[in-house]
């Protein structure tokens, strides 16, 4: 009896199997909050003069120092307000269609390398809504709420979404909390991030070469317009998103012997320039932050 049961789960499908893999990273990044930082973040807001929009629920953002991926350290405002999030969500996209290819059912051809890298670095509409239709609408919805991964997770208030195409037409399918068509909270995208740097996205080889797409942004705003200038030599992970007043970055950047993850999400007219501003502050968090050696 145990021997087939045993056979009846080696010819279970993949994609049953590895959501039967439930990820520890949720509970680590919810234990690894650091009062010293949370207070420090707090204190930078203040000084950046937005903590009444972070009370207004207009500024969300988290911040992981992963220079021990380990030994995470969270601070983070909002962090589970869902808000529109613009072209950040095609993030989901990449992460459904490297599900695919490892299972077989999408080839990672040079047509394909070329569509995923343009919908991420470009932010290109139509590479995003080509990949939509070859994933699948419903697919990558499934993968985002599986309990593998759980990127979007009811009793965290959402999460990330992509509920319809990049272009004009309807949304076909809303987030359940909020009625969003592209939606993110900013610490499900830094436990994106989280897996993506711990191998934790399929597998290690697909993390890294979806991390090699995230790399070389094309796009120089916000998180890149600010340590472009103020940091140079940082290499930056990135994806971001602006329709209207909503404006959204996100990012793993390796800057002066340490790696973290920011992720912002903005309601305003200027949120583009909060962000800009911020990464500096954030970036300076990390740096000025005593070195964790085991991790380098």
């Amino acid at each position: 009896m145990r021997l087939m049961w045993a056979m009846m789960l080696l010819v279970g499908s993949a994609w049953g199997a590895a959501q039967a893999a439930l990820p520890a990273d949720a509970s680590t990044l919810r234990d690894a909050a650091d009062p010293t930082l949370q207070a420090r973040l707090e204190a930078r807001l203040d000084e950046l003069r937005l903590n009444d929009s972070v009370s207004a629920g207009q500024l969300a953002v988290t911040l992981v120092d992963v220079t021990d991926p380990e030994r995470p350290r969270l601070a983070e405002v909002n962090g589970d307000e869902m808000l529109y999030a613009a072209s950040l969500p095609k993030i989901a996209i990449l992460l459904a269609a490297f599900q695919r290819i490892d299972q077989g059912e999408l080839a990672l051809d040079a047509e394909t390398r070329d569509l995923l890298t343009r919908m991420i670095r470009k932010s290109s509409n139509s590479a995003a809504t080509e990949m939509i239709r070859r994933v699948g609408r419903d697919y990558i919805n499934d993968v985002l709420r599986s309990p593998r991964y759980r990127l979007y997770d009811e009793e965290l208030n959402g999460g990330l979404w992509v509920g319809k195409e990049y272009g004009r037409g309807s949304a076909y399918e809303r987030d359940p909390l909020h009625h969003l068509s592209h939606g993110a909270t900013t610490f499900q995208v830094a436990r994106f991030y989280y897996l993506l740097e711990t191998g934790g996205l399929v597998s290690p080889k697909w993390s890294r070469e979806m991390k090699s797409i995230l790399g070389e942004p094309a796009i120089n705003h916000k998180f890149v317009g600010g340590l472009l200038h103020e940091a140079p030599d940082a290499q930056i992970y990135r994806k971001s998103g602006s329709w209207r007043e909503w404006h959204a970055d996100s990012a793993i950047v390796e800057h002066g012997g340490r790696t973290y993850i920011a992720v912002a999400l903005a309601r305003n007219a200027r949120g583009g320039d909060w962000l800009k501003r911020l990464i500096v502050e954030l970036d300076g968090l990390i740096l000025k932050s005593p070195v964790r050696t085991a991790g380098l």
